[in-house]
């Protein structure tokens, strides 16, 4: 009995040091909410077959919300005290810090509107990208190149007040289908309006495989997002510039992985039908 005793004692002493000690409390529960966070991430990583950055991502920011609750919550008496005896510099401490509040802010910005979500394609700012993950302090984008939708290969970090000086913009809708568009400028020599019929059997041409499934695609943007939008027909508009050279605007509302692809087959059928008007011109009225 009194070695059960003795058992009972020094685990009664432990437990009390333990939760007289905050520093030592504070390290034995994160250390449990990191082990907690380590299973979960470990059995989505086992588990799931789809949408695994998503989930890590929801588990990573919850319990980092969680972390900062208890250490708040262990440490408030003397966080308190600590406000009230620094009431003196707190305007110098907001001006400090005001990024970084800026980034909470945010955050939460993020937590309740939901601009977008993982895996979208948005713009902020200047910059386009995929987004890879978010947190408390940033956001992580895998950089996309919007002329040609392809990824560069690097990462942007931006931190997360951008977000609330700068537009967002959801681009989602160009990783599968994209309204792309591009300008072929040459001299005022020849009429490209002779062989435009021609640009647009090839434009249609270029397109029939994927028609249906673009009129649908259209559709669907278009009664997500209540607007109407030019497509899925090719369309090509004729016009000048300043310095009067011919300008010709394709429009192609196309699958983004055949963007570029399209837009080259168009460019060298423009150009053959270009130089053989041009050689049908007489010399002496070149």
């Amino acid at each position: 009995m009194s070695n059960w005793s003795n058992i009972y004692q020094n685990v009664h002493h432990f437990i009390a040091l333990v939760f007289e000690n905050k520093f030592i409390l504070t390290l034995l529960l994160v250390g449990i909410f990191f082990i907690i966070k380590w299973l979960i991430v470990k059995r989505i990583i086992r588990k799931s077959t789809e949408g695994k950055r998503l989930q890590i991502n929801m588990v990573n920011n919850l319990f980092t919300l969680l972390v900062i609750l208890l250490i708040f919550n262990i440490w408030s008496d003397e966080i308190q005290k600590f406000a009230l005896s620094i009431a003196a510099f707190i305007v110098a401490i907001v001006l400090a810090t005001r990024e970084f509040i800026q980034c909470f802010i945010g955050f939460v910005y993020l937590l309740s509107s939901r601009p977008f979500r993982i895996g979208d394609w948005v713009q902020v700012g200047n910059y386009y990208g995929e987004i890879h993950s978010t947190d408390w302090a940033k956001l992580t984008l895998l950089e996309v190149n919007i002329n040609d939708y392809q990824y560069t290969g690097k990462t942007l970090y931006l931190p997360n007040s951008q977000l609330i000086t700068s537009a967002i913009k959801n681009l989602n809708f160009l990783k599968r289908y994209a309204m792309h568009h591009f300008t072929l400028v040459r001299d005022d020599s020849v009429n490209p309006f002779e062989f435009i019929d021609s640009l647009y059997e090839k434009a249609n041409l270029y397109c029939d495989d994927f028609k249906d499934v673009a009129i649908r695609y259209n559709q669907l943007i278009e009664s997500r997002l209540d607007i109407t939008i030019a497509g899925p027909e090719p369309h090509i508009q004729v016009a000048t510039s300043d310095l009067g050279h011919t300008q010709v605007f394709f429009t192609i509302f196309c699958p983004t992985e055949r963007a570029m692809e399209i837009e080259q087959k168009l460019t060298q059928d423009f150009m053959r039908l270009w130089f053989e008007r041009k050689a049908l011109i007489p010399a002496d009225a070149k």
